[in-house]
């Protein structure tokens, strides 16, 4: 016979307990696929990155650099509107992606800077903007005068 601890945490589930209130074994391999989604999507985005600015000779420097050019700008703007609905957080992130990649692409050609690894380090540096305020923790929304963080 197998018993359970009478240990509680400060929520009032049982320490042999995970998430949701089911045992750590019990949830199954898919309460794992997210974080090795978010992993593999990671891995894939940064070895297009890679790809580009080494200027391989493959065929998958293409689909691979798209992808990195998509996911970047799209992940910082999906991590940095956490309080939406999850759907609009897709639609959000998918427009700002593009709006990211059109723009850093406009200023570059009206510059005469125009290159495809300047293109891809530039895409990285402002995704990498988006995404600081939300990972750092700074403040969101605005401040009165007086009022401290």
């Amino acid at each position: 016979m197998q018993t359970i601890g009478t240990n509680t945490s400060s929520s009032g589930e049982s320490s042999a307990e995970g998430a949701g209130g089911r045992p750590p074994h019990a949830r199954g391999p898919a309460a794992d696929l997210p974080p090795l989604l978010l992993g593999a999507a990671v891995a894939v985005a940064g070895s297009g990155a890679a790809l580009a600015l080494a200027g391989a000779d493959t065929p998958l420097r293409g689909p691979l650099t798209l992808f990195f050019l998509v996911a970047a700008p799209g992940g910082a703007v999906l991590h940095a509107l956490r309080g939406l609905d999850p759907w609009g957080r897709v639609v959000a992130s998918l427009a700002a992606a593009l709006a990211v990649n059109m723009l850093v692409a406009q200023a570059m050609l009206a510059l005469r800077l125009w290159s495809v690894p300047g293109g891809v380090v530039a895409v990285g540096v402002v995704s990498c903007l988006i995404l600081l305020p939300s990972v750092v923790g700074l403040p969101r929304g605005r401040m009165t005068r007086g009022q401290d963080s």
